[in-house]
């Protein structure tokens, strides 16, 4: 029986289950109200509490006018107009002080035109070489060897080199004034010089035998590329008539002053036919170097004995020797090595060869009559020694080191595609469902970015490592669907070796080859591939390259899915290969132009050779 409970003897009637749920129910929802109602206004606001409870939310209001920037519904509107020089075959560029926008279309409204840097104005530096004088058919190719040389030299600097010649003399109202005087040869040809310059302006004059040996971001190469020059004529302590700087005003000054000195027939060059006041002298020139015939004798008494011989012969010898020096002062520069990018170390054998290929032939000793010289202003350089020569890496990775040097080999999506998945029948559905989004510029930019970061700022990146000044000299970046250009020697500043040469090592006949102990790879340079995994890479590469090339209604489909699925790294390829060709198309009209002057003095004669050989193994 149930028990019977009582209050003061009365008996308490029993409550039935569902009415005392729903009391307690009532008890809780009052309690929870008055607490929510009745607690905060009990709290005292304090300094402390106010700025909390007095601050008000608000929703942003939202504009009437969308900007137009990111807004896809906003009215359509035309490309920039094409600027001239803006395309080289399949390549096109719109050039603009935003070009570090993440992706060109949005700004060029064109899918296929990249957005790249404004052309960098080059400071004119002049040489004066008299093309007039009769000479033999030798004598003529060894000067024209040097002019080659000097403008290779001074163009892979930054500068625009131009070679000047009796033509501008004449052309000058000061010539007449030279013509009633009665001056030795090498003084009269120094100041038809001097009279040639003055007719071109504000600039730089230079010895064809003055060369840049000295890194880019060297103080006078640096000062000589701005264009801004002090408000006096400038010349370098112990270099003698190797280098002047100046503005046209200063230059009119001091050669009418040269005209009008009465001890004008005494002097051996222009510097002795002014006052000494004229020039300030500059002790700082580590990154000029001048082969005179005074520092000729004494460092290179070789060379010396050479011109004693024979003119032509020795100018050849000194020209061999100069470019000799040019490279090995390119490998004190970059002294840690060179980085060939391999972002997919697996299957990216094929793809870098070429750019390896390249990196092999910079890293050797270059041919020099004297192996173990160094330049005039390098006295305590590192000669190259062919048993140690510089390190060649194969890195997954971008690394951004002054004094390493970095070529990259930038595949379309679709080529990193086949190669990474070792498959040539790739679809939509095999690229929506099994592949990564933009593999080649994640892998590239991970140590500098990390791995949780979009493609638009690995982008950037890209881009400032190809285009930003400094990357311009540390770095090359080309197309795997393309070969190497064959005018690189512009790009480095001196001739590339074309041929391998003997490492200086000496080895035993015993034990025979296949007893020797093999070389250990190094692990950061990824995994060994074995001989048939690079045939079947060759063969992937091939049909990547012969699908660029076919322009079929499917594979345009395919191409275009690939392409925006990989956007990034579809950015980064366009990109380098329209700077890259931007580059030659800025040289090649320079050259064009400059062949009409001087006789076409220092242009390249005949055919150049290219890097095709390179893959006849």
């Amino acid at each position: 029986m149930p028990v019977q409970r009582s209050i003061f003897g009365r008996p308490v009637p029993q409550m039935p289950p569902r009415r005392m749920a729903v009391l307690l129910a009532s008890i809780a929802i009052f309690a929870v109200v008055t607490l929510v109602f009745t607690l905060p206004n009990s709290i005292p606001a304090g300094p402390s509490l106010g700025k909390f409870t007095d601050h008000k939310y608000s929703l942003p209001k939202i504009p009437k006018k969308i900007p137009g920037i990111g807004n896809p519904f906003r009215p359509a509107a035309h490309a920039p107009p094409l600027q001239k020089n803006s395309t080289s075959g399949e390549s096109k560029w719109h050039a603009g002080w935003n070009w570090l926008s993440p992706f060109s279309s949005s700004v060029t409204l064109d899918e296929n035109r990249s957005l790249l840097p404004p052309l960098r104005t080059r400071a004119p530096i002049y040489t004066y070489y008299d093309h007039t004088i009769k000479k033999d058919e030798e004598l003529k190719a060894a000067e024209n060897a040097i002019l080659l040389t000097w403008r290779r030299a001074w163009w892979a600097q930054g500068f625009k080199p131009i070679i000047l010649s009796p033509a501008e003399t004449m052309n000058n109202p000061l010539y007449l004034e030279l013509q009633r005087l009665d001056l030795e040869d090498a003084l009269n040809t120094e100041m038809m010089r001097w009279l040639a310059w003055e007719n071109q302006g504000t600039g730089v004059l230079c010895n064809y035998l003055t060369l840049p040996m000295g890194p880019h971001e060297d103080p006078i190469l640096s000062f000589l590329r701005r264009g801004k020059y002090p408000e006096k004529l400038m010349r370098f302590d112990k270099l003698g008539s190797g280098l002047f700087v100046g503005s046209k005003a200063h230059i009119t000054a001091a050669v009418k002053t040269a005209l009008g000195s009465p001890e004008l027939k005494n002097a051996k060059d222009f510097i002795g036919a002014v006052p000494s006041d004229t020039f300030q002298i500059d002790p700082h020139h580590e990154s000029l170097a001048f082969y005179d015939e005074k520092s000729v004798k004494a460092l290179y008494p070789k060379v010396a004995e050479e011109f004693e011989s024979s003119g032509p012969k020795g100018l050849q010898t000194l020209n061999k020797l100069i470019v000799a020096h040019l490279h090995s002062t390119w490998q004190n520069i970059f002294s840690n090595g060179i980085a060939v990018v391999k972002p997919n170390p697996e299957h990216m054998s094929a793809a870098i060869t070429p750019a390896k290929k390249l990196a092999e032939f910079l890293a050797q000793c270059p041919e020099s009559p004297l192996p173990a010289s160094c330049p005039p202003n390098q006295p305590k350089c590192k000669p190259c020694v062919a048993s140690t020569p510089l390190k060649i890496t194969t890195p997954p990775i971008y690394r951004n080191t002054t004094s390493l040097y970095t070529i990259g080999t930038v595949p379309h999506p679709y080529t990193m595609a086949v190669l990474s998945s070792f498959r040539d029948d790739i679809d939509v559905r095999w690229i929506r469902r099994d592949s990564e989004r933009d593999p080649w510029l994640s892998t590239l930019t991970k140590e500098l970015l990390g791995t949780g970061v979009s493609g638009a700022p690995r982008v950037i990146k890209f881009k400032e490592a190809v285009a930003s000044e400094y990357g311009t000299f540390h770095s090359l970046w080309v197309s795997a669907e393309k070969d190497i250009p064959h005018d690189l020697d512009w790009h480095f500043g001196f001739t590339i070796p074309r041929n391998a040469t003997d490492d200086g090592k000496s080895e035993t006949p015993v034990p025979g080859p296949e007893r020797r102990p093999k070389p250990t790879p190094d692990p950061k340079d990824g995994p060994v591939v074995n001989p048939e995994e690079i045939e079947k890479e060759k063969d992937f590469l091939k049909k990547a390259k012969a699908f660029g090339i076919s322009r079929t209604e499917p594979q345009e489909k395919l191409r275009g899915a690939i392409e925006a699925w990989n956007l990034a790294d579809t950015e980064a390829w366009r990109f380098a290969r329209a700077f890259l060709a931007r580059s030659r198309v800025e040289r090649i009209k320079w050259e064009e132009e400059e062949k009409k002057y001087a006789g076409g003095a220092g242009a390249e004669r005949g055919k150049s050779e290219g890097w095709g050989r390179w893959f006849d193994d």
